[in-house]
């Protein structure tokens, strides 16, 4: 069978922080975001229709002039921003980095920016929960690859966190011992517990100073559909967002937001090639291993760096070398186009460099970048691994306000390496990638100017009126006709 061309695209899960007399709640401000973003600035069509009434009532969010979405994730009532579907991994990077903007943007509009804060982070280390940054994947739909070959995915996707890993202060321990429903929590919030049958609690754990991963404490399935106290590696979904044909959509959940653009585009790329690899039945069954999950949490933990794991036949060998088999397998795709050969270079250029010394990759990594900064302070300021303070630096590298973000101070000290340029990404908070999401933004804008009221958009759908649909299955297809 051919392989597949893909699409892929980015759902992001901010965290925000209010701190003001006039600010009842952080739920306060991201309603008012989102309500700015549709109502006052105008780059986007707000859902008069509920997508569905548990998780996206009506005017929750809406999709957005480049054809992407933002919306309140009813489920943790946090900011979310999906970019639109990509076929080039660099305009998935702008897609992304154009989401920040557009949500600060509205911030400082709102004069909200010196009161409150939005993190592109994945955990929270005093409240023990965890927010993700969700990848999706255009891939082939058929049982073979869905059900027996997926395992062939974990081996990477539980190691791939060695560049593409943000970093993290501590760690969590998920203790499931006589945990419950907390009766006052499920009363203010109660979507969150829908379909939620198990319930575990969450406390620091001292004997960890620093690791790769922010999730790969909170991660105890490889694959699960309920995803609230039951997080796994991948989240099965057969909605049609990315389906087209005999093709599907692949949803992993085990992702962080990376503010390194090199190391989103590493991710990105390695994990497309492994699905290539996958699709085409060329990853060898030595290369498989017994306890994904295991392997997650000791790579992400290892104080060494040396990160040593064990295949299925009992053959011990580092994560770096690992990715080499892989990289080794992929390079038959060389040549085919700029971003295959952009991530190719990439990973082996990375791999060596982490194997010599991955403290020089902080230009790239944010693993190794945020490291060298909280080590810096915590010795500037003479502070044990287990001071507070440390949380808070943690975090900060994650605020997507270059004015507060230690992130952003990094790139205005040169010490960032950019593989899109602020052009681009500025043009992708209004112009849409040349995919299905060309269409969906000619569509929301037309819409806009004629002031409608009746409407409803999906993803693959435009519902004009009751007896209007027109249907856009093929997420490549620009739809041309659609003026």
């Amino acid at each position: 069978m051919p392989r597949v061309r893909r699409v892929y695209g980015v759902e992001t899960e901010f965290g925000c922080l209010a701190d003001s007399p006039d600010i009842s709640s952080y739920e306060a401000v991201v309603e008012r975001v989102k309500d700015y973003v549709f109502h006052e600035q105008r780059l986007g069509l707000i859902d008069r229709h509920s997508r569905d009434e548990a998780f996206e009532p009506a005017y929750s969010g809406g999709f957005l002039l480049n054809g992407g979405r933002l919306y309140v994730d009813v489920v943790g009532n946090h900011e979310e921003y999906a970019t639109p579907e990509c076929a080039n991994l660099f305009d998935l990077i702008a897609a992304d980095r154009a989401g920040q903007r557009i949500v600060l943007r509205a911030l400082r509009e709102l004069g909200l920016d010196e009161v409150a804060s939005f993190y592109n982070n994945s955990v929270d280390h005093f409240g023990g929960h965890t927010f993700g940054c969700h990848e999706n994947y255009l891939i082939r739909a058929d049982e073979t690859l869905l059900q027996d070959a997926i395992y062939l995915l974990f081996p990477f996707l539980v190691t791939r966190q060695i560049y593409a890993g943000v970093g993290r202060v501590g760690g969590h321990i998920l203790d499931f011992s006589g945990a419950s429903f907390d009766a006052r929590d499920v009363a203010r919030h109660p979507v969150d517990y829908v379909w939620v049958t198990n319930v575990y609690g969450v406390r620091p754990d001292p004997t960890v100073r620093y690791q790769l991963s922010q999730r790969a404490d909170h991660i105890i399935k490889t694959v699960a559909s309920r995803v609230r106290f039951n997080r796994a590696l991948i989240n099965p979904k057969w909605e049609t967002l990315f389906t087209h044909g005999d093709t599907t959509r692949l949803h992993m959940l085990f992702g962080e937001s990376n503010q390194m653009e090199y190391a989103f585009a590493l991710k990105i790329g390695t994990t497309s090639l492994v699905l290539d690899l996958i699709e085409d039945n060329l990853i060898p069954e030595r290369l498989a291993i017994e306890h994904p999950l295991r392997v997650l949490r000791e790579v992400s933990r290892d104080p060494d760096w040396k990160w040593q794991i064990t295949l299925v036949d009992g053959t011990t060998l580092r994560a770096t070398d690992l990715h080499r088999e892989y990289l080794s397998l992929a390079q038959r795709y060389r040549g085919r186009d700029e971003q295959t050969d952009w991530t190719l270079n990439a990973w082996e250029q990375t791999l060596d460099q982490l194997d010599k010394d991955p403290l020089a990759f902080s230009d790239r990594l944010d693993w190794v970048a945020k490291y060298k900064i909280v080590e810096q302070y915590r010795e500037e300021m003479n502070l044990d691994w287990s001071d507070d303070a440390l949380h808070s630096v943690d975090l900060e590298y994650h605020n997507i306000d270059p004015r507060k973000s230690l992130y952003h101070a990094l790139d205005e000290m040169g010490q960032v390496q950019h593989v899109v340029d602020e052009v681009k990404i500025v043009d992708a908070m209004t112009e849409p990638p040349p995919t299905r999401a060309a269409a969906r933004s000619r569509v929301v804008r037309a819409l806009l100017d004629a002031q409608a009221t009746d409407y409803w958009i999906d993803w693959d759908a435009i519902h004009l009126d009751p007896d209007v649909t027109i249907h856009m299955h093929d997420p490549f297809d620009t739809y041309e006709f659609l003026k």
